[in-house]
């Protein structure tokens, strides 16, 4: 028994020895030994496929949870690209859009701003929006950068013409009576018009532009019915349908361009409350047509190609050209002429310093020089005129100094100032024309204009050889721009006479020694677009004066030129500008009713000239 004993406690002990050293105790049977093995070896096996299994479980939980992550990222991005849209649009197709046209021009004209009895008229812009409106019958986009139709009872008493803004407000809230829809897309956060319209079922999507892109927006057009469309410059004040000279272009029955500028309002319409820009644009934005597919139509029975455009670079889906693009193949495209019109020109982006921006400015050397196209620039003279628009024109005017078949000229456009001390009659075009094309848009020719703040624009182009060119929107627009650029509100820049066109202005006198080299005005050095973008257009505070710095030479300067004598670096040449008792500067100001004095009048006497610097 105790043997029996002995040996069942030392078997297990001894099958345990021999299977982990593969030799077999004294006593126990082989066959024993080989199926404690057989197990050891059946366990071992199926643990190593269950791992197996767990591990090749883990890897697909891992590759399933990263697909679903990139699933969920690619939902995010679809959803963010701006194609919340939701609704139909109305059938409308590439393939069933209409191409046959009607473009009529519409200009606001102030009531005193008279042009000569034989010069061309076009139809009032409040009459072509009323139109427009007249021909809704589902739905009204706008899009504007000011919303002030409705002016103050002081404002009317200096403007009786100040109730067509009302009157138009007025016409937008009756549009809840018909059943249309009012859709409004702006940058306007605070509007006490857009809430208004609200209340009468508007709906109003606001951009965050100072978020997106550090800028504004600066678009203004309407699209009606996905059919008709009104674009130019004048926005939703009753002093675009007042005060200020404004042109634009109403286009009718045109569902082709209609829906890709729709498109343009659509994209605004999404980014509601957005404080990014999606990396993915939707591709019921992408354009139909654009500067390289343009649209092939007829506008007033005549033969045309036209596209919409828009600005800044980072609004733009794929096949959408931008306005700089649309400028630049208008004016490389011109063998003849251009004639610009525009409120400001100024080839600088400003935000810690000016750099030179040679975008446009490139290209107008360019075919000034190389094609040898004459060039027209009209310039609005009022009181936010930068003071280095007069250097950068004068630049331009050197390059054809002493040069054959070389053509600039440049003009400024007054505005009038009324006994209130507000400016009047501002020209707010912002358009060029060629000989067979034109480019209207909604932004300045300025750097910070390109590159932050939102615009739209068209082109339409007409091909050669068309026999009734009177009829054609381009031939039209030539003429309001050759009405303008003749009529006694422009002036040229003269030789050291530089336009005062601020009513708080500063007059500084001094005497300059008459020389062949007197080519352009003294240098200017300003900080007014420093920091940031150019400001807010239509500002509420339309009269606000701007301070602007003339940095004189240095001491060691004075000590080094013989006395009373400084010198004022020139793109071509030096002026010599005589400063008796010690650069002793003398200022005059004035408080004239009207001090917008004509750029063109200058005391001479015995050889000197007074130089006139506005400042702004």
């Amino acid at each position: 028994m105790e043997l029996r004993g002995t040996r069942g406690t030392i078997g297990p002990d001894l099958r345990g020895q021999g299977s982990g050293f593969g030799i077999s105790g004294p006593g126990i049977p082989a066959s024993s030994i080989i199926t404690a093995v057989q197990q050891q070896d059946y366990s071992a096996s199926v643990w190593l496929r269950r791992r197996d299994k767990l591990e090749h479980s883990q890897q697909k939980c891992i590759v399933i949870f990263a697909l679903v992550c990139c699933f969920a990222i690619l939902v995010a991005l679809i959803f963010s690209a701006v194609d919340v849209w939701g609704e139909d649009e109305d059938g409308i197709t590439e393939e069933n859009c209409s191409k046959n046209c009607r473009v009529v021009l519409v200009e606001n004209i102030p009531d005193d701003i008279s042009f000569l009895d034989n010069s061309i008229s076009h139809l009032s812009l409040s009459e072509g929006l009323y139109n427009l409106l007249d021909q809704a019958m589902r739905v009204v986009e706008i899009v504007s950068p000011l919303w002030l139709l409705n002016s103050s009872d002081y404002e009317s008493s200096f403007q009786p013409a100040a109730r067509q803004g009302r009157a138009l407000f007025s016409r937008l809230q009756g549009l809840k009576a018909k059943g249309i829809q009012l859709k409004i897309s702006s940058g306007m956060i605070d509007s006490t018009e857009l809430r208004t319209l609200a209340k009468h079922n508007a709906e109003v999507h606001y951009l965050n532009m100072t978020a997106l892109t550090k800028g504004h927006l600066h678009s203004s057009f309407w699209v009606v019915d996905r059919r008709h469309f009104y674009i130019g410059s004048a926005s939703m004040d009753w002093r675009s349908l007042a005060m200020r000279k404004e042109l634009g272009v109403v286009v009718y029955n045109c569902s082709c361009l209609a829906l890709d500028l729709h498109k343009v309002f659509s994209l605004y319409w999404g980014l509601q409350y957005k404080e990014f820009i999606p990396s993915l644009w939707s591709k019921r934005l992408f354009a139909l047509f654009n500067r390289d597919t343009p649209l092939e139509l007829t506008f007033n029975s005549t033969k045309a190609q036209a596209y919409v455009s828009s600005s800044p670079d980072v609004f733009l889906p794929r096949d959408r050209s931008s306005d700089l693009e649309a400028i630049s193949r208008v004016i490389q495209e011109a063998n003849h002429f251009i004639y610009i019109s525009i409120i400001d020109y100024l080839p600088l982006l400003s935000r810690s310093a000016h750099r030179y921006w040679s975008r446009i400015d490139g290209l107008i050397r360019e075919a000034l020089i190389l094609r040898k196209v004459s060039v027209r620039l009209l310039v609005s003279c009022w009181e936010n005129t930068h003071p280095l628009t007069f250097n950068f024109i004068w630049s331009l005017r050197s390059l054809c100094m002493e040069q054959t078949n070389c053509s600039l000229e440049a003009k400024f456009f007054n505005s009038r100032v009324k006994r209130d001390g507000s400016l009047q009659g501002i020209n707010h075009n912002r358009f060029m024309v060629t000989e067979r094309a034109i480019y209207l848009g909604n932004l300045d020719w300025v750097g910070n204009e390109f590159t932050f703040n939102a615009g739209a624009g068209l082109v339409i182009n007409h091909p050669e050889g068309i026999e009734e060119r009177n009829s054609t929107v381009v031939e039209q627009l030539r003429s309001a721009f050759e009405r303008d650029w003749f009529s006694r509100y422009t002036h040229s820049l003269q030789a050291n006479k530089i336009p005062v066109c601020n009513k708080h202005q500063v007059k500084r006198v001094v005497p300059v020694k008459s020389s062949h080299l007197d080519n352009g005005p003294v240098p200017i050095r300003t900080g007014q677009y420093d920091n940031g973008p150019a400001p807010m257009r239509n500002s509420h505070k339309d009269n606000r004066e701007i301070t602007v710095k003339i940095q004189h030479h240095s001491d060691r300067q004075s000590k080094r030129n013989p006395p009373g004598i400084t010198e004022s670096h020139q793109e071509r040449g030096q002026v010599k500008v005589s400063q008796p008792n010690n650069r002793q500067v003398q200022i005059k100001g004035k408080n004239h009713d009207n001090p917008v004095s004509p750029p063109g009048q200058s005391a001479e006497s015995s050889g000197s000239r007074e130089i006139s610097i506005g400042f702004l």
